[in-house]
């Protein structure tokens, strides 16, 4: 018998790398603010304007990228997305105002969102979907990878190199990228070289049996077809809630580690890094175990669902307890909890695209996905500094109550995740 190749997991693995790579430069902005604002004598409101330009621009990159790699394809896809927010990134060493920074800040939101909808529609192209949350776990755990090496690494080259420096050198990253990602995705996988029969009998026979017995439609659904699904309005609302409870960590924990402890820019590269080894590992487990239970003879649905609660239930009591925390390091702990049960959520919603769809709405879907996502922060993200002028303690508590409105989301609105059938859409 024939040992399968191995290509789905390589071009999984640039992606995750990609991902790094993508919060590195995200949260580069966050890590210095500190200094940034006592140069330019900026705010926190200022800081919350720059965090909102960012995720409204966010928002429309989701879809407009959701639908620029159903049109062109993953490969180019992913070229066009990474190279376009690293001028972006590099672009902030010559801000010098609020003015300059939300110009930058927008044109790193429209161009960074393209990671996640083009790594949904990888991870249903190239993985069946016994492997699919893992696959989505790896990417989910690039993003808490670069989260835990952002803020040390801003911190080091911050001292080393300035502000305006680092900006520069973390630009570069994304164009080192480029090249390799341009010489392993060659293809998808039912022509690319480097796949053999095996892996590409696993890959596309898998494919061919969630489809059945319905055949692909040709042409991808068109939003208002797509929403006339309920499973799509699941999937929409439970990013919706669950969303503010990441980027509130990813926008606001420096912040709230200088506001709350006194922390400097060294103290946060110290200490900021924690919470994104609970979210890594998260990612990573949440993948294998939802995996391991439809292996076992689960269905999608419950494994999905299943897991999904898991996480959930992990993660609203964490966050009452982040209300308790007055030792910077129980508190970075206990985040560390919180982001661990976000991400063995989020990981197994975001594959759900691939579950209800086929390949040629699969992005589209998870771009509009990521605009709920985007809608719920925008809320949260000018809460906080009407919220937390005494403690965060009052962020932490309301956050805590959109999880159970994210699992009602799955359970109740979307019903059962399989395969829909479109043949009956009406246009």
């Amino acid at each position: 018998m024939q040992k399968r190749s191995a290509v789905r997991w390589a071009i999984i693995a640039m992606i995750a790398v990609a991902t790094v790579i993508n919060y590195i430069d995200r949260n580069a902005l966050a890590v210095m603010w500190p200094e940034i604002a006592g140069e330019i004598g900026a705010t926190k409101e200022d800081y919350a304007l720059l965090v909102t330009i960012f995720m409204l621009f966010y928002a429309a990159g989701q879809f407009a990228f959701g639908r620029l790699f159903d049109r062109i394809g993953t490969r180019l896809g992913f070229a066009w997305s990474i190279g376009l927010w690293s001028i972006s990134i590099a672009l902030h060493a010559t801000a010098s105002s609020i003015a300059s920074f939300s110009i930058f800040r927008a044109m790193l939101g429209v161009s960074e969102a393209g990671a996640w909808p083009g790594a949904v529609k990888a991870n249903a192209e190239w993985f069946p979907p016994k492997e699919r949350a893992l696959a989505q776990g790896i990417f989910n755990a690039g993003a808490s990878i670069g989260a835990i090496v952002s803020a040390p690494l801003i911190a080091f080259l911050f001292l080393t190199l300035g502000w305006k420096g680092t900006f520069l050198l973390v630009g570069a990253l994304g164009f080192i990228w480029v090249l390799p990602w341009l010489v392993i995705y060659r293809a998808g996988p039912d022509k690319h070289p480097w796949v053999n029969a095996a892996e590409r009998a696993l890959i596309l026979d898998a494919t061919a049996e969630a489809a059945a017995p319905e055949a692909e439609p040709v042409q991808a659904l068109s939003l208002k077809q797509m929403m006339s699904h309920r499973q799509s309005w699941g999937i929409v609302l439970a990013r919706f809630f669950l969303d503010p409870i990441w980027w509130l960590f990813v926008s606001w924990l420096p912040i709230y580690l200088a506001e709350t402890f006194s922390f400097d820019i060294k103290q946060i590269g110290i200490f900021a890094w924690v919470p994104f080894v609970g979210a890594m590992l998260g990612s990573l487990f949440g993948g294998w175990l939802s995996g391991r239970l439809i292996a076992s003879g689960r269905s999608i649905d419950r494994a999905r669902k299943w897991v999904i609660t898991l996480g959930c239930l992990i993660m609203a009591p964490a966050l009452l307890g982040a209300v308790l925390a007055h030792d910077p390091t129980v508190a970075v702990l206990t985040i560390a909890a919180v982001l661990f049960g976000f991400q063995v959520a989020i990981g197994n919603i975001q594959t759900l695209p691939g579950d209800v769809f086929h390949g040629k709405s699969v992005g589209s879907l998870a771009g509009v996905g990521g605009m709920a996502a985007v809608a719920g922060t925008l809320i949260t993200t000018w809460l906080v500094p009407v919220m937390t002028k005494v403690s965060y303690a009052p962020m932490f508590i309301l956050v805590a109550a959109l999880v159970p409105l994210s699992l009602v989301a799955i359970w109740v609105v979307t019903g059962r995740i399989e395969k829909v059938d479109v043949s009956s859409t009406r246009g």
